[in-house]
């Protein structure tokens, strides 16, 4: 446009010198000043032309790289501009040696400050860089691509871009059906896409993306157990795999990629819930470094927590794919990153089941092997971990769960109870808010809870809690009070002088927090019915 808008200029200077009349040579008067002007601005069109013309000779420019990087007038007061041209244009149309290099030039050019990343989108970097992403010839170029969206996708607005130029369909399918090593950084590209986007958010759950997760997720989880289980088989059981094998080897058409394992009914799939072309690839993934494998993992977790984050249906998709079940066993099996990943999607999933009946009644039932498994490791984790990074999840998604217990299920209470007297004080404040949710109102068996906190000998260490800092304080008022409201006839809350405590909170704790009134004087109230026989008149609080 700029060079469009020279030429108009120099086409009106010259029509003005065409033979007129004296008198409108007077009043057009022109001088060699804009002869000057325009001959500078034609030069400097030129110089654009000749940028612009290298550019597109990505074949024949001479340069070693085959990337044309010179600076045009037009962007001589900001290189960084003819910079970002340049490596877009050579990702576009380059050899692909060089759009590989052009695509992590890119990229470190972006990493350098927010403003190049701009610049990168509002040029149309994106569409390239998402062609490149498909070239599947080549797993350097995946990875290359991979990596600049990764650095671009870090604000809302940008993976916007990302997802209009309909970014999700494509990532899905290189995650689906990738080597281990593309799948890395495309797995980190849907954790930060999810995690900065909630639209990007639902289109991927939309785009399925969820299975493939799983199912890499899954890789070589379940094998030890599938060898544990085969080593149990009775003879005949042998004799039955060995009659299904042979039918499935007559059918043909899925001995390719299908193989019989004992855990077939509960696990086979969970295998085979990928890319209908996933295949192609396990036996590069079964040659991996564990060390590969591991970063794979740990991604994958990731992208399921930020994709369960806040999202009801995508907890349910990931509950409906077993995804349950392997985030259990890897919480059980690994350490370290990817466990804390698997606890925070867990923590994730729990909270949206607290929240959404529906999700909580099909995927909690208390007969449901993935329920069970996974309230076992937050429990284990809960007891046996002295790790507050991994504990504060695991008794969040306890609480998150309060309402699927049954009265006799007080095997997750006692945990809680013991937490209330951890030394990290914020471990035992998330206990305080679990145990909440247990003896709330809102919880049918509240009454059964209360009291089963108190057998379990909570009173102690609660109290000491009403001498911590503002939350810890908060939280303990509002157990004592409920289990106060709910179990005050016992006599565990008179030994321990519960209503000296929440008397003294009426003053203190109330005055911070108004909204908490009528349920300390509810609680007073009801210890005093019980514990001194008689309703105080100065009680104004009547059930």
């Amino acid at each position: 446009s700029e060079v469009s808008k020279n030429l108009e200029r120099a086409l009106t200077l010259v029509r003005k010198c065409k033979r007129q009349s004296i008198l409108r040579r007077v009043v057009r008067i022109t001088s060699a000043t804009d002869f000057r002007k325009v001959l500078n601005l034609l030069d400097a069109s030129i110089g654009d032309m000749k940028w612009l013309m290298g550019v597109l000779d990505t074949e024949n420019n001479g340069t070693a790289s085959g990337i044309f990087l010179s600076l045009p007038p037009i962007a001589s007061n900001d290189p960084i501009i003819s910079w970002v041209w340049s490596y877009i244009a050579t990702v576009q149309m380059g050899q692909l040696t060089d759009r590989i290099e052009a695509a992590n030039n890119l990229a470190s050019l972006a990493r350098d400050n927010d403003r190049n990343k701009k610049i990168t989108v509002e040029e149309g970097g994106i569409p390239p860089l998402l062609k490149l992403l498909k070239e599947s010839s080549s797993a350097d170029a995946q990875i290359a691509a991979a990596n600049a969206l990764l650095v671009l996708a870090n604000e809302q607005e940008r993976v916007r871009s990302i997802v209009d130029e309909m970014g999700v369909p494509i990532v899905v399918q290189v995650l689906g059906d990738s080597l281990m090593k593309v799948q890395i950084p495309v797995a980190k590209l849907v954790v930060r896409m999810a995690e900065h986007d909630p639209v990007a958010q639902e289109d991927f759950a939309r785009e399925n993306v969820i299975r493939p997760l799983v199912t890499l997720l899954s890789f070589e989880t379940f094998v030890e157990d599938s060898k544990a289980q085969l080593g149990k088989q009775s003879i005949h059981s042998i004799v039955q795999i060995n009659k299904e094998m042979e039918k499935f080897s007559s059918a043909g058409s899925t001995s390719r990629n299908y193989s019989y394992r004992p855990y077939s009914n509960s696990y086979s799939n969970l295998h085979m819930e990928g890319s209908s072309r996933g295949g192609n690839h396990r036996k590069e993934r079964e040659n991996e470094k564990p060390e590969v494998k591991l970063q794979l993992k740990i991604n994958c977790a990731e992208a399921l927590w930020m994709l369960a984050k806040g999202s009801v249906s995508n907890s349910r998709r990931i509950t409906e794919t077993k995804g349950l079940l392997c985030l259990a066993k890897l919480v059980e099996k690994e350490q370290g990153e990817l466990q804390y990943n698997c606890l925070m999607a867990i923590m994730e999933i729990t909270a949206a089941a607290e929240s959404n009946s529906d999700l909580r009644r099909a995927a909690f039932k208390t007969n449901s092997p993935a329920a069970k498994a996974v309230i076992d490791q937050l429990l284990r984790v809960t007891k046996e971990l002295d790790s507050p990074i991994l504990q504060v999840p695991a008794i969040r998604s306890v609480g998150s769960l309060a309402r699927t217990f049954p009265a006799r299920e007080t095997r997750v209470i006692g945990p809680l109870v013991t937490q209330l007297g951890n030394k990290d004080q914020e471990v035992a404040v998330e206990a305080a808010i679990a145990l909440q949710k247990f003896a709330s109102p809102e919880n049918f068996l509240c009454m059964d809870h209360s009291k089963s906190i108190i057998e379990f000998n909570g009173i102690p260490p609660l109290m000491r809690l009403l001498r911590c800092g503002d939350k810890a304080q908060l939280h303990g008022v509002v157990l004592l009070c409920y289990l106060a409201i709910h179990a005050g006839d016992n006599e565990a809350l008179e030994q321990a002088r519960v209503l000296t405590a929440l008397e003294g909170a009426d003053r203190t704790v109330v005055g911070q927090h108004p909204d908490l009134k009528e349920l300390v004087t509810k609680a007073i109230y009801q210890l005093n019915l019980y514990h001194t026989g008689v309703h105080p008149q100065r009680q104004l609080f009547a059930p």
